[in-house]
Parts: structure tokens; sequence; C-alpha cells
């Protein structure tokens, strides 16, 4: 399956370090699901380059909806991390279409 990982990338950060923590947390389990034969996807990880072209004026007009757009084209979700509005988003996009959304790397079919 192609899987999402939704979770914070901003959301109650302050510096560029917790930043990089949360991408560190998706980008990981986005390695789990790989090893257990998914393709996942991080729309952080697809808008980021963008933004560094288009200027970070241009991160809100990019970022969500990129992940968004993204996130149709996903068979189901992983929600990891704490609160974020954005990763609610996603999952919401999942859940309107009746697609699984999972809570932990253990729950996804192998």
């Amino acid at each position: 399956m192609w899987i999402m990982v939704c979770g914070p990338y901003t959301s109650a950060t302050r510096t560029a370090a917790q930043r990089a923590a949360n991408l560190r947390a998706l980008n990981d389990a986005a390695w789990q699901l790989f090893q257990r034969g998914h393709v996942p996807i991080i729309g952080v990880n697809a808008a980021l380059p963008i933004i560094e072209v288009a200027g970070s004026e241009s991160f809100e007009a990019i970022i969500m909806p990129l992940s968004l757009a993204l996130a149709e084209r996903c068979d189901a979700c992983l929600r990891i991390g704490g609160s974020s509005a954005g990763a609610d988003a996603e999952v919401e996009r999942f859940v309107e279409r009746g697609l699984p959304v999972y809570d932990s790397v253990a729950q996804v079919p192998a």
C-alpha cells in the first residue's frame, strides 16, 4: 500500500531543531513502513524542496495543499505524534474516503 505518514511538523515548535526532530519521527515511521513492504509518503518531504525554491513566505500556500493532494492518492495513513491541525486534516481525508487510519506501525498489515 501507499501509506501517508501524518504527524506534527511545525506544531508546538519554536526552533529548527524541534522541527527536525518531528521530521525525524515521520521519517522513522516511514522507514518502518518501507521495511514492511509499503510505500511511505510524507507531505512535508514533498513540500519542503518546493518551499525552498519558492521562498519561505510561500510555506502556508504550499505545505497543506500539497499534503492534502498527496493524501488523495494514498491507500491508508499512519497517524503519529502529538497535536497537529495539519495531520488531523490529512487524517480526515482518509476517514472521508473510508480508508484505513492506523495509529501504530504494528497495526499496519505486512
